[in-house]
């Protein structure tokens, strides 16, 4: 069981997680340019009716599979790490806390006010405004918050190694 739960579970993980922080750097640091962009040249329909929200349903969800798989991992120890009631896996309780801070924002921060910048729901233009400050300000808070994360992520795998087997 252990090996499943050490295994393979923390391959989902990972791979989860370069999947959700891939697609953060690209909507960072790729989109948000080309989208400005394609808007200047009128071929912006493109992004936003095609690319946006294919990729906004992958990160939304490997955002999740991430958190699920990470707690997976910490089984019967996600209390001692997410709380900090044990001193051994508060480095891992870090990474937990900034994944699930992260997480928040994409679900309660990003998604809803890309659905608005989109026009996957109505919204006037005020709202769209003031989705795409909310929407900008969370993906960034994201970025910085995922270089911190990714390390407590992956150097936390001994901790849960000698955790399982002594």
């Amino acid at each position: 069981m252990e090996f499943l739960q050490l295994g393979i579970g923390r391959w989902i993980h990972i791979l989860a997680g370069v999947m959700w922080i891939g697609l953060l750097y690209y909507f960072n640091f790729v989109q948000v340019d080309a989208l400005k962009a394609a808007q200047a040249d009128g071929t912006a329909a493109g992004i936003t009716k095609h690319v946006a929200p294919r990729a906004l349903l992958y990160f939304r969800w490997a955002a999740v599979v991430t958190w699920l798989a990470g707690a997976n991992l910490l089984g019967a120890h996600f209390f001692d790490a997410f709380f900090f009631l044990d001193r051994t896996f508060y480095p891992i309780g870090v990474g937990a806390w900034l994944g699930t801070i992260m997480l928040f924002n994409v679900w309660v921060l990003i998604w809803p006010n890309q659905k608005k910048i989109l026009g996957l729901v109505e919204a006037t233009d005020e709202e769209k405004n003031r989705a795409r400050r909310v929407a900008f300000l969370a993906s960034r808070t994201n970025t910085m918050l995922s270089i911190p994360m990714l390390f407590f992520m992956v150097a936390s795998g001994g901790v849960l190694r000698t955790a399982f087997f002594g």
